[in-house]
């Protein structure tokens, strides 16, 4: 068996992490395995796992430019041995398809998100490209129930594995209290009995934020520091609505806007609660969440999409609705006001779960022993 994942490009991002994650674990069992996409920073990564990495552009959408991908893909499928590929983007999985039939060697694919759908007559024949390989892996189940609901195909097809937190990095005891507390008080400069509730997620409207600063400002709880962390990808306008908008609430709220961190578990360790409040769409799955659960954080996330699967409300976070900036103030509230020993029973039932059922390993495994079923029925 070796495998050969194939996505756009290795930049920053869940499904890159996810790449590099499954690289890892086959290498770790000893399974040959390499992965082609445009290039990026995190082929450095690959190359400290001594996995080969092969540079097309994969992540052109223009049809010519895929085909002679799909020959090249076919000439290395034959000339290194490859027996499955795994693609991760609608634009080459066109190209593996291609490829595929040029050097007959099997395909899967993941969707790692809800496609847009409109103009139907495009979008559908598109997207659907994804489901034309032997299998087809949805990373929730609310993304699987979008793809049955959307798109003609045999449900037998389509195998739901969830995304996973890495408990090795994100786990209670991760970050040094007394290094939690220097970035806390040193670093974001928040007084150090501060309570501390982050939102993590590049700042596009569809990830919540104004909805989280409106909330904010209608909370009876002002003393609280406010993390707010992501980049704005460019688009300054949005950035600076949302600074306005900190800059209307109470004195007693301390805001700090931070682009991004390469040291997550340093952010969840000085958090008290983390949000997700995602609002005009649903996360397919939503990653902050179990790392926030795996550190032993307090979660709030928005009731659709990835959010329902990763929360049990009232158990291992809390759900309010999409949107509704006076429901999350009053679970913030709530949330803040708990007792200790809430608190403590809250986050044990979340670390739990999460290693249980939402961890890299499980993801690893599980996509592990599908490959292996596929690679059976190839002999």
């Amino acid at each position: 068996m070796k495998i050969l994942q194939v996505l756009p490009a290795l930049q920053q991002g869940g499904v890159e992490r996810g790449t590099v994650e499954i690289a890892r674990a086959l290498t770790a069992a000893g399974i040959p395995n390499a992965v082609c996409s445009a290039g990026g920073p995190m082929v450095r990564q690959l190359e400290a796992l001594g996995v080969p990495h092969l540079t097309l552009p994969v992540n052109r959408k223009n049809p010519f430019v895929l085909r002679r991908c799909a020959k090249e893909l076919a000439a290395y499928c034959k000339a290194e041995g490859v027996t499955l590929m795994h693609v991760r983007s609608r634009a080459p999985a066109w190209a593996v398809k291609w490829a595929s039939k040029r050097c007959g060697v099997k395909w899967m694919a993941t969707f790692h998100g809800v496609y847009g759908t409109s103009p139907k007559w495009l979008k559908i024949p598109y997207n659907r490209v994804m489901l034309e390989g032997e299998r087809t892996i949805a990373v929730s189940d609310y993304v699987k129930d979008h793809i049955l609901a959307t798109y003609a195909v045999n449900p037998a097809k389509v195998v739901r594995i969830h995304r996973g937190a890495d408990t090795d990095v994100f786990r209670p005891d991760a970050v040094d209290p007394q290094d939690a507390l220097a970035k806390k008080t040193l670093q974001l400069r928040f007084p150090a009995d501060l309570p501390v509730i982050t939102i993590p997620g590049r700042l596009t409207r569809w990830k919540g934020q104004e909805v989280f600063i409106e909330a904010l400002g209608r909370m009876r709880n002002h003393k609280v520091g406010v993390l707010i962390l992501g980049s704005d990808q460019g688009r300054t306008e949005f950035s600076d609505h949302l600074r306005t908008m900190a800059g209307k609430l109470p004195d007693e709220t301390k805001v700090v806007f931070k682009d991004h961190s390469s040291e997550m578990e340093r952010v969840y360790a000085l958090s008290e609660i983390v949000v997700n409040a995602s609002s005009a769409q649903p996360e397919a799955f939503g990653r902050t969440i179990p790392e926030a659960q795996a550190m032993g954080c307090l979660v709030l996330g928005t009731a659709h999409g990835g959010a329902c699967e990763t929360i049990e409300d009232g158990k291992t976070g809390f759900l309010v609705p999409p949107g509704d900036a006076d429901a999350m103030a009053k679970k913030l509230d709530a949330m803040l006001e708990m007792s200790a020993e809430a608190k403590a029973a809250m986050r044990e039932a979340a670390v739990r779960s999460v290693r249980e059922n939402f961890s890299t390993a499980k993801m690893c495994e599980r996509t592990l022993a599908l490959y292996r079923e596929l690679h059976g029925e190839a002999q």
